[in-house]
């Protein structure tokens, strides 16, 4: 029977825990580097299943190097984990058990084995990445030259220096954006077809949420995927003494998150199915910022719609059902 290895991964070590063969916990520290893999390796052997979390990119090389070895790899959602270990109520926080707790969760659960992303989904989010670099730089050295305008007194040499790294930045840009473009309608086309026949869904939310989806690969349904993002709801409340207002957990991709409020905003103009359900939520006298997460919600579950129907999206086809089922 195999072992299961629970791996708690950083950006330069990882912890190592396993019940051994008299059922005692063994705890190992090796460095995230090559000579780390030959060693976990060479400590534990092929016949065992590694569970380890998506901790950023830090997890990538090791996971690649034990299923080049054929091993068995499973890569966990961190808010998978961190909601099993506070359904476990575990009281000690380190990397030590944080290893365990993975192996648990291993143990109880068996989750699927990972599947490496593929090479071109791997270049669209360092291309995307990348844009989001120079988005931030262009903006800084936008505000920097403003300030320095406000002051009255510039430098020729310094002005100049700026407004020359604001357009090679935009040029940046722009054939970055070109290329992520190219490459999405290559090897995507009919999911970003699909995608943008939904109004509101534009081309560089639709990349996005092919990136983030491996293609609609990685999550089963729509509700995975808002929680993925930290999107789903967090309700604050303990007895009767302490009671919060519900929101959203902000625990993901913030901005996965914020392209989804502009995208939603957008298909409240034009999508028909989100603009009906504003103005009920308006109607019922609902927040705004509780309109804007149930909106949210409604548009992913209509893109993952579109993708499981492979067929455009349509906005007749709740009174087409119905007309359906009534005859």
């Amino acid at each position: 029977m195999k072992k299961i290895v629970g791996i708690d991964i950083s950006k330069d070590t990882f912890d190592v825990s396993f019940l051994n063969d008299n059922q005692k916990w063994t705890h190992k520290v090796y460095q995230n580097n090559p000579v780390g893999f030959k060693k976990l390796w060479k400590d534990t052997g092929k016949e065992n299943h590694f569970v380890m979390e998506a901790s950023g990119p830090y997890y990538l090389k090791l996971a690649t190097f034990l299923q080049q070895k054929k091993a068995d790899v499973s890569v966990v959602n961190p808010l998978v984990i961190r909601r099993y270990v506070q359904m476990k109520m575990f009281r000690t926080k380190t990397d030590k058990k944080d290893a365990q707790a993975i192996a648990m969760y291993g143990m109880e659960q068996q989750p699927s084995l990972w599947e490496p992303q593929s090479k071109v989904l791997k270049r669209l989010r360092q291309i995307d990445t990348t844009i989001d670099g120079y988005y931030k730089q262009n903006t800084m050295l936008k505000n920097r030259l403003k300030a320095f305008k406000a002051s009255g007194n510039t430098d020729k040499q310094a002005i100049d220096s700026l407004k020359k790294m604001i357009r090679l930045t935009q040029k940046e840009i722009k054939k970055l954006e070109k290329e992520r473009l190219r490459l999405t309608r290559e090897n995507f086309g009919d999911t970003l077809e699909l995608l943008l026949s939904i109004p509101g869904v534009g081309e560089k939310s639709a990349i996005l949420f092919i990136i983030l989806t491996g293609d609609f690969t990685k999550f089963e349904n729509y509700k995975q995927f808002l929680a993925y993002i930290g999107f789903n709801s967090r309700i604050f409340e303990s007895g009767t003494s302490v009671k919060g207002k519900g929101r959203i957990s902000k625990i993901g991709n913030a901005k996965m998150r914020r392209t989804l409020y502009v995208a939603t905003w957008s298909a409240k103009r034009h999508n028909t199915h989100i603009k009906q359900m504003y103005e009920r939520l308006s109607a019922k006298g609902k927040k705004e910022r509780v309109i804007k997460v149930a909106l949210a919600g409604k548009l992913v579950k209509i893109m993952f719609g579109v993708m499981k129907t492979g067929k455009k999206y349509d906005a007749n086809y709740e009174a087409k059902r119905k007309i359906k089922f009534s005859n």
